[in-house]
Parts: structure tokens; C-alpha cells; sequence
């Protein structure tokens, strides 16, 4: 398991999904939109750069544990 990868991973799935978000307001710009950002995407993009930041702080504790181990 390698938690840094996954972390790299989400970042960039997460800046994808970032990216043809910003091309599907170009032809979808009502409220709709608008509520669908806001109840999804903004919370989504918020978790993961918490989530990111936990991904390092595992990947330190993991690699230490192991030089514990060695």
C-alpha cells in the first residue's frame, strides 16, 4: 500500500474532475448548476485537500514505523 501514490492519485482525479467542471458551466449556467457546485463540488474539493494533508501525515508515520521495525 502506498498512501503517497493514492494521495497523488486523488489530487489529480480531483484536479480532472476540476477541470470538465469548469467546461460544463460553459454551457450548463442556471441555478441548478450553481446549487450542484455548491452541495457537491465545493464541499468535495474541500475534503480533499484535507484529505491530502492526512495522506502525507500517514505516509510519515508509516515510513517511521518501518525504520522502527528495520
Amino acid at each position: 500500500m502506498n498512501i503517497a501514490a493514492n494521495g497523488k492519485a486523488l489530487v489529480s482525479l480531483t484536479k480532472e474532475l476540476s477541470l470538465r467542471w469548469d467546461e460544463t458551466k460553459g454551457s450548463w449556467h442556471d441555478a441548478k448548476s450553481q446549487e450542484f457546485e455548491h452541495k457537491y463540488l465545493v464541499d468535495l474539493m474541500a475534503s480533499v485537500e484535507r484529505a491530502v494533508a492526512i495522506f502525507d501525515d500517514l505516509a510519515k508515520v508509516i515510513a517511521k514505523v518501518r525504520n522502527e521495525c528495520e
